[in-house]
């Protein structure tokens, strides 16, 4: 479920502030630092060249109406600078946004994929029901949470530039201009929030569902072959048709919301077009003002307006990037708790030629039960040994105990070094990558040549099966 909402705005402020920190202090820091000033200079100068375009705009079009030809040749040479540089500018800053935004991603995706495969904290997160499909959360959930975020700050950065650059062009046209602008600001502003509010809590849930979707589909294609034998298509039909039917319900009641809040989000926008019209008019038609300044003041209005109204524009956005943060949240909560040490940490050493459990009591993954009470005992070299168990969660806690990688519990372990034991996973795994990569043992890469794996594949009378798939480099 998603955090509370004043505890989700408290932590996305600060996974928002530890994530800037940490790629300011990355690899990529001096490159991303870069950018940043590089789009503060842009911003600026696109808001430096949209009040001029205002004025110019504004001249052009009261050159029109005085009929005046060299005015209007002057200003339609103006206004072409103007809108050269502004496509230019425009341009570089938004490749400067796009290029700051792989870097972050690159950085935080890596960060927390690191985390994700250190100490085994992948495994601990499969084995717990808490944070359902991190591989999602960490693939696109961080694209997401990157790229929106970095908009929203620029969006944010831009806005308060253009309301400080455009106030004092409305405030010089008509100051009841300006305060229209700020009252209907604000009434948006509101209504947009409470419309859209169950936008957050439901798309929070659409994406676990699709995940969820998704997850089952690939389940399919990796067991093909025992679905078919076991005959369980028909119910993985149902599972899968119940998956899709929660979905596409939630999806219902999201596309309900945004349809209600698109009836008022579309009717504010299309009167910011004749608002600045119908107060500035009068002003015109008793010869107060130029023509051309309600052609500014229009201008000025709606881009006031969208500096004021990023909630209201961008609220559908905001309730994503939300749930995008409140799943990324749980996720580096997740792998921190996996990654802090566990006061019951089984103790083991790699020593000796044998194997040696020393008061060994193995709890449930969530410590709500024991497993195993007090295991004292000893297996002697060249011996061979059934362990079976009336639980077999025992069973299993103890097998993955011995391997290193169950920590529910205490006691000691004493056990050969990891190049003198090997343990085979209860499922067949072949690494993804060429067949040398599955062939030599983890963390031996490099060690062996061709010819010594080929002699071993020889002994073992595959050499032959090896060659004929297309020798080590095949994948």
């Amino acid at each position: 479920m998603p955090p509370g909402k004043t505890q989700l705005i408290r932590t996305t402020g600060k996974r928002l502030r530890d994530a800037v920190r940490s790629l300011v202090r990355s690899e990529q820091g001096g490159a991303a630092v870069a950018c940043m000033v590089l789009l503060l200079v842009l911003m600026v100068l696109i808001n430096v060249l949209n009040v001029t375009n205002s004025y110019v705009w504004r001249d052009f079009m009261s050159a029109i109406e005085n009929k005046d030809f060299p005015g209007f040749q002057l200003k339609t040479l103006l206004l072409s600078l103007v809108f050269i540089a502004s496509t230019i500018t425009a341009s570089v800053f938004r490749y400067t946004e796009e290029r700051l935004g792989i870097l972050w991603r690159e950085q935080l995706t890596w960060r927390l994929t690191s985390s994700y495969l250190s100490d085994r904290t992948y495994h601990h997160l499969d084995a717990s029901t808490g944070v359902a499909n991190p591989d999602q959360r960490i693939a696109e959930d961080v694209k997401a949470f990157t790229t929106t975020t970095l908009s929203f700050l620029l969006l944010i950065l831009n806005g308060t530039i253009t309301a400080i650059s455009f106030s004092g062009v409305l405030w010089s046209i008509s100051p009841m201009l300006f305060a229209v602008a700020v009252a209907y600001a604000v009434f948006g502003s509101f209504f947009t929030v409470m419309l859209g509010k169950p936008l957050i809590r439901i798309n929070y849930h659409q994406f676990d569902m699709e995940a969820n979707f998704r997850a089952d589909l690939i389940h399919v294609r990796e067991n093909s072959e025992s679905i078919a034998l076991a005959h369980r298509e028909g119910r993985f039909k149902i599972r899968l048709k119940k998956r899709l039917d929660a979905l596409t319900r939630n999806f219902r009641r999201l596309i309900v919301v945004n349809r209600n809040l698109s009836f008022f989000t579309n009717g504010y926008n299309y009167f910011i077009q004749i608002i600045p019209v119908v107060l500035i008019a009068p002003m015109y038609m008793s010869g107060d003002v130029k023509f051309g300044v309600i052609t500014q003041s229009a201008m000025a209005f709606a881009t006031l307006l969208g500096a004021f109204s990023l909630i209201v524009t961008q609220f559908q956005s905001i309730s994503a990037f939300t749930a995008v943060t409140a799943r990324l949240h749980l996720l580096g909560e997740a792998i921190t708790r996996a990654e802090e040490s566990n006061p019951c940490r089984i103790v083991v050493e790699d020593r000796g030629d044998r194997l040696i459990y020393q008061e060994v009591s193995l709890q449930s993954a969530d410590r709500t039960r024991t497993l195993l009470q007090d295991l004292s005992w000893e297996i002697p070299p060249a011996t061979c040994w059934l362990v079976t168990a009336e639980d077999d969660a025992a069973g299993i806690a103890l097998f993955r105990a011995t391997a290193g990688v169950w920590d529910c519990g205490t006691g000691r372990m004493i056990r050969p070094g990891p190049e003198e034991v090997l343990f085979l996973a209860e499922r067949p795994y072949l690494p993804p990558g060429p067949l040398r990569d599955a062939i030599i043992r983890a963390g031996h890469e490099g060690e062996s040549d061709d010819a010594a794996v080929f002699t071993v594949l020889r002994s073992l009378g595959i050499e032959e099966a090896v060659q004929r798939v297309g020798g080590l480099n095949a994948e």
